[in-house]
């Protein structure tokens, strides 16, 4: 068969129906990358690349500018003090107690109470004193009979030695019996300079006991008012160690401020400078006196040193009691109705030894420097004798968003994170 043949009889064979067909698969692409994985491996690093940007445009970005805060120079009153804690007790108070030992029979008074000078106020049972008394009376009565006796047997003496002398000299009698006659008188002298010395002691004795009989009757030794009570009626009180005290009388028209100044401060203190306290109870009312006292021993607590200093308050009204506790202020000095700056406004210029300075803030805006002149001075406020005007501004700090500076200092003020989403 030609060529030709074969070449024809292959081409119908392929298009037959019924032919079959060997198919030979082509070659796999290449597989594809994931890239799903590296999406998750890079959300969370562009998430908080957003967040930190996002905090960092909402803390620093959209902060303002810093401000400055300004205060007005004003007129008013200013005072340099030290300040101490002290308690009040009356100026004056006296215990009012037993002498003579006995039942406390009554008590005319109770706690709170006024009383007067010489005011009767208890009385103590008088029975035993008035049994001494009456026995001393009757001794002394038996002293006095054996006085009259004894007088007279040295009224007989003296005339026996009269007569004796006269017989001795007629030499009528030996002169042993003139002896004998002057022994004997001597000895009734003496027997009657003895009971009257006994006399003399029995009457001390009478008035002694008419003395303690008087202090069963207990008086007020001044004027005011009963503030304790520690004895009561029916109690038996033993004068024979200790006096003991029936009621305690203070006079509270008076009150006596006692503070306690550290030992730093105890030295700017001067005996009559002004001094004022105030109440818990009044922190808005000022009492007021001077300084009188400067203990001179001081009270040690927790290693801390403390001198007692006391002033003088009237108390006309009676608010004031004994115990209550004082806010106390001794004035170093004051001055009224001069101007007055925040003392945070204050500095000073580097190098300069004197001068202080403020920062002015003129109508426009702008600032300025000034030396100004400083007189009273205290941790809130300071005065200007001069280099100020009234009404004009000085700068005390500055403040922005974040932050505020005031006196030289720098506080967080209302830090808060902002949520990131």
């Amino acid at each position: 068969m030609s060529e030709m043949a074969k070449a024809a009889q292959q081409d119908a064979t392929a298009h037959s129906p019924t032919a079959k067909v060997t198919v030979i698969p082509a070659a796999p692409p290449p597989p594809r990358r994931k890239r799903r994985s590296r999406f998750w491996i890079a959300a969370p690093v562009l998430v908080a690349t957003l967040g930190a940007g996002y905090y960092a445009w909402s803390r620093y970005g959209s902060e303002p500018a810093a401000t400055m805060i300004t205060e007005t120079v004003t007129r008013g009153d200013i005072e340099s003090a030290v300040t101490a804690v002290g308690t009040l007790d009356a100026v004056k108070s006296v215990d009012a107690g037993a002498q003579v030992s006995g039942q406390l029979k009554s008590l005319h008074v109770g706690i709170g109470d006024r009383v007067g000078e010489n005011q009767l106020i208890a009385e103590i049972d008088p029975a035993s004193i008035e049994n001494r008394i009456e026995i001393d009376r009757a001794e002394l009565a038996f002293l006095e009979a054996q006085l009259v006796s004894k007088k007279a047997q040295l009224v007989l003496k003296q005339a026996n030695v009269e007569r004796q002398r006269s017989l001795v000299a007629a030499k009528s009698a030996p002169q042993a019996m003139l002896d004998q006659a002057i022994a004997d008188y001597t000895a009734a002298q003496a027997d009657v300079r003895a009971i009257e010395a006994q006399i003399r002691k029995q009457k001390a004795t009478l008035a002694g006991d008419q003395v303690a009989l008087g202090y069963t009757k207990i008086y007020a030794p001044m004027a005011g008012t009963i503030v304790d009570n520690p004895a009561k009626e029916g109690q038996t009180l033993n004068a024979n160690q200790t006096a003991p005290t029936i009621v305690t009388i203070a006079d509270l028209s008076t009150m006596t401020v006692k503070a306690q100044v550290s030992e730093a401060d105890v030295g700017k203190l001067k005996i009559g400078i002004d001094a004022y306290f105030t109440l818990l109870g009044q922190p808005n009312k000022r009492f007021t006196g001077k300084l009188r006292q400067i203990q001179p021993k001081p009270d040690t607590e927790n290693n801390v040193v403390l001198y007692y200093a006391l002033f003088d308050v009237p108390n006309p009204a009676g608010e004031l009691m004994m115990s209550m506790s004082a806010q106390v202020f001794f004035v170093e000095a004051a001055a009224t109705d001069v101007l007055i700056v925040p003392s945070g406004a204050l500095h000073t210029r580097r190098g300069a030894d004197k001068p202080m300075q403020v920062t002015v803030v003129a109508p426009s805006g702008t600032t300025e420097t000034r030396e100004v002149k400083v007189g009273i001075r205290n941790r809130v406020s300071a005065e200007i004798l001069n280099g100020l005007e009234e009404g004009e501004k000085v700068v005390v700090g500055t403040e922005s968003a974040g932050t505020r500076t005031r006196e030289g200092r720098n506080t967080l003020r209302g830090l808060r994170i902002p949520s990131m989403f």
